[in-house]
């Protein structure tokens, strides 16, 4: 039964209009995720699907009697609320107590939270739980989500997919959450250029899918385009074709990937980091943390080495935040000490925005850190790698204060990479990112060499980046999970891990003073002194290399010319190297 169909509508609020001659329809049944860039049109276009928003030109009609549930991206409450009123309304408690599917969402979502709690004061994830628990109690014909996901933790996150999967309901699901979109969809629809485009299959299918029209789309690919048009022909004919379609989806995958290098040569990069930041990153020698007369960790001994990528997992108020705290000098051990190698330079991204300069453009905010980066094998500039990130050439000259949430995020993490740190901390860097950029800072972080640290409710993209896991069970301690999230998952069903108060961490924030730097222990002055020249070397060899940059671009037409520069750097490149090294080697003898 057709739920929901629009016929040629249209919407603008300017001069690109999000939607233009759109017509689709929603049946009973379907499970549909919505993707696109932020500002794209995707919350358009579901607010137009649920009348709430009427269109410029066409028509949306619903089937009658429709019963539909509606999640927004704001959870709003009445003055006064609590989580019994907006969930359970006016229901008799033997009414609500004696229906299994009730009792199974407050159970999943509101354990930890009392019925006459009042929603003021709540946490943003508190109050999405809620906000979800509202949604989902009543009967429906439809839910449509938009970012149903926003302020949860992965453990909400997977409850909310199995939930969803088990309810025969039709679901129209507006995310940037990956991993949820293959649980819960099984097409998707892109909001592209004011279009539709319609796809079968979740996220992971939406991408082969796509890849396929790229690939066939290119001039360069005509002979496999024919190829590929024959084969197609082939076995569209006959019943024998829809035996063989799920074999032809897993052979067009695999050929699509058969000549696509691995995502990060590991060993490459690990032999990378270990020359940028020798042995020792971090070590935590019997460490005990107390905030707010708790301890988040207790006698905590562990070590963080040169290229490792971790995902850092853990319930709200678990401490993850914390711990990069500690790791940044921004909060003292009670007891043990924390070692940072001697050639660490961190940079951590924490959840606030603030540190942006509102009256800066963007391009201006990016390279008063740094012009030019070299990424894996290849140098970018500040404005290329804006561009990779969603600035077109028009938005870099954007003042800051102008900018979304999502935009700032996005600045706020390439400032951190143009400062070239060996060490990142990332704390919830996808908040606010499209699917798009998120791709596109995964590509930039598989060929970053240093170690990562990364704490992140986004399944897919922690899986993504990073090689191992490691979570905070509220038992004190730091436990690496060789079964990853899938392991953690288990261990909090199980009720092997427990919940630590989060008053806490919040105290954390306001309590913490900056660690004193440790003192020198007096070391050999001669090789101060020769840690000193090598220093005043690396920094001369870093100008000359930029002056021939310079020249390098004022002589862009000039190949004779272009060739003698390019051997002066490579020559200037291979004495750094040589100067870094030896500098590397001496600094580790020095405490």
């Amino acid at each position: 039964m057709n739920l929901i169909n629009v016929e040629n509508i249209s919407k603008s609020y300017g001069p690109s209009p999000p939607l233009s001659g759109v017509s689709l329809g929603l049946d009973e049944g379907d499970r549909i995720g919505v993707v696109g860039r932020n500002g794209g049109g995707k919350s358009t276009l579901v607010a137009i699907l649920a009348r709430l928003l009427e269109p410029d030109d066409g028509r949306v009609t619903h089937t009658r009697g429709l019963r539909m549930g509606y999640l927004t991206q704001r959870d709003e409450f009445a003055e006064g609320a609590t989580v019994r009123s907006v969930v359970l309304g006016d229901r008799a408690e033997h009414e609500w107590a004696g229906d299994t599917r009730v009792r199974e969402i407050l159970s999943g979502l509101l354990s930890d939270l009392p019925l006459d709690a009042p929603i003021a004061g709540m946490s943003g994830g508190e109050r999405r739980r809620v906000a979800l628990a509202r949604l989902l109690v009543p009967e429906s014909d439809l839910l449509v989500l938009d970012e149903p996901t926003n302020h949860l933790d992965i453990e909400a996150i997977d409850w909310l997919a199995r939930h969803l999967k088990s309810r025969r309901v039709a679901l129209l699901v507006v995310t940037h959450d990956r991993w949820f979109l293959d649980e819960v969809t099984d097409r998707t629809w892109e909001v592209v250029d004011g279009k539709v485009e319609r796809y079968e299959g979740g996220y992971s299918a939406f991408v082969l899918a796509k890849a396929e029209r790229s690939r066939i789309a290119a001039a360069t690919e005509a002979k496999r385009q024919n190829l590929l048009r024959k084969e197609l022909a082939w076995l569209r004919r006959g019943p024998q074709a829809r035996t063989s379609k799920p074999k032809f989806r897993v052979d067009a995958a695999q050929a699509l990937i058969a000549d696509e290098p691995p995502l990060r040569d590991t060993v490459e990069l690990t032999r990378f980091a270990t020359a940028r930041l020798g042995k020792t990153v971090f070590d935590l020698e019997d460490v005990t943390v107390n905030v707010g007369g708790n301890d988040i960790f207790e006698r905590v001994t562990w070590q963080l080495g040169p290229g490792d990528r971790l995902g850092l997992v853990g319930v709200n108020g678990s401490g993850k935040s914390t711990l990069l705290r500690l790791l940044d000098g921004d909060v003292e051990p009670a007891s043990g000490r924390v070692v940072r190698g001697k050639t660490v330079q961190l940079a951590h991204l924490s959840q606030n925005l603030d540190e942006l300069d509102p009256s800066r453009r963007v391009l201006e905010s990016v390279e008063e850190i740094k012009r030019r980066i070299t990424v894996g094998k290849r140098e970018w500039t500040a404005s290329q790698l804006l561009e990779r990130l969603g600035f077109r050439s028009d938005r870099q000259w954007t003042p800051v204060g102008d900018l979304s949430g999502g935009e700032r995020r996005r600045l706020q993490v390439l400032r951190l990479l143009m400062g070239e740190p060996n060490v990142l901390l990332l704390d919830e860097p996808t908040n606010d990112l499209d699917i798009e950029t998120l791709t596109e800072l995964e590509d930039i972080l598989d060929g970053w060499p240093g170690t990562l640290v990364v704490v992140s409710h986004d399944r897919y993209f922690l899986e993504r980046v990073t090689d191992r896991v490691v979570a905070l069970l509220g038992d004190g301690k730091v436990s690496f999970l060789p079964g990853g999230i899938d392991e953690y998952l288990e261990r909090r069903a199980s009720g092997q891990a427990t919940t630590r108060t989060a008053e806490a961490v919040r105290a954390a924030q306001s309590t913490a003073q900056p660690a004193a730097k440790p003192k020198s222990s007096g070391q050999d002055w001669k090789a101060r002194k020769e840690l000193d020249r090598l220093e005043r070397r690396l920094d001369k060899l870093a100008k000359q290399q930029a002056a021939l940059h310079e020249q390098l671009a004022a002589h862009a037409t000039d190949y004779a010319r272009l060739q003698e520069l390019d051997t002066e750097l490579k020559a200037l490149q291979a004495e750094a190297a040589e100067v870094e090294e030896e500098w590397l080697m001496l600094a580790e003898d020095v405490d």
